[in-house]
């Protein structure tokens, strides 16, 4: 197995605020982890990091998709980042809520198209072939993640689970070798949580991709994840297996609680 992702002594800084302080972390081909720790540990702002979305104060982020060479992504454009192959959902919802389903996950692959503003304009026969490929690709997607009656509907008017499996959706539309999911079961209920781990697995099985995780539900974390990172104040403060995490005493003092090693 190969890193697909590889960061190093990671930082952030807002002004004198220091929201991530030399942060390690690895993901290999294939691979389920998670990033766990209490609110304001800093993981969202790791996603940000490594997607782009912020350019790290310190440190180094190499990505390696599946079919391409190690790339270092500091201060690459998000939309850039997305084309190599990290695709990521977020933890509010941000679905385009006045369009369709299908529509939603139609978007999500101009990445991997070719006709640019002069197929727009010219139309020549590539470009409406393209649209369909486009289109019957979506589908595949809906009927794979379990959609597909809902694609003709607006996004907006989707069961709460739903909207979260669409996101999912959305970013597998990309192509990615890596997917990160920022609390996917946030708000669910506990059979849709259930049904999410399935999904996630399965994603993960069925499609050879690598997937990182934060997530607060620890029993989802602990039977999904092959390798956890613990974070406190925008440090790591543990890393490794399930067991090992959760057997950590600094992992219980400041997220697990201090019952949980009872």
């Amino acid at each position: 197995m190969h890193a697909v992702l590889d960061v190093t002594a990671v930082s952030m800084n807002f002004g004198g605020l220091r929201a991530l302080s030399e942060v390690d972390l690895q993901v290999h081909s294939g691979e389920i982890v998670a990033l766990i720790g209490p609110n304001g540990a800093g993981k969202t702002t790791f996603f940000n990091c490594i997607t782009s979305i912020y350019t790290p104060t310190e440190g180094q982020v190499w990505f390696t998709p599946q079919k391409g060479e190690r790339t270092r992504i500091n201060g690459m454009k998000p939309n850039l980042v997305t084309t190599l192959g990290m695709a990521r959902t977020f933890q509010n919802i941000r679905l385009f809520k006045n369009m369709s389903v299908l529509e939603n996950v139609m978007i999500a692959r101009h990445c991997r198209t070719k006709a640019g503003i002069i197929g727009a304009l010219f139309r020549p026969a590539a470009v409406p072939r393209e649209e369909q490929e486009i289109v019957e690709q979506s589908y595949a997607l809906l009927k794979y993640i379990g959609l597909h009656t809902y694609m003709n509907e607006q996004a907006s008017s989707l069961p709460y689970g739903a909207q979260r499996r669409l996101e999912i959706a959305r970013a597998l539309a990309t192509e990615p070798s890596l997917l990160l999911l920022d609390e996917p079961a946030a708000g669910m209920n506990p059979q849709e949580t259930e049904a999410l781990k399935h999904l996630v697995l399965k994603i993960r099985d069925e499609m050879d991709m690598a997937i990182l995780l934060i997530e607060h539900d620890m029993s989802m974390v602990m039977s999904l994840a092959e390798r956890i990172y613990v974070m406190e104040y925008g440090c790591l403060i543990a890393q490794g297996t399930p067991a090992e995490v959760s057997s950590d005493t600094r992992v219980i003092k400041a997220y697990l609680g201090e019952d949980a090693h009872a």
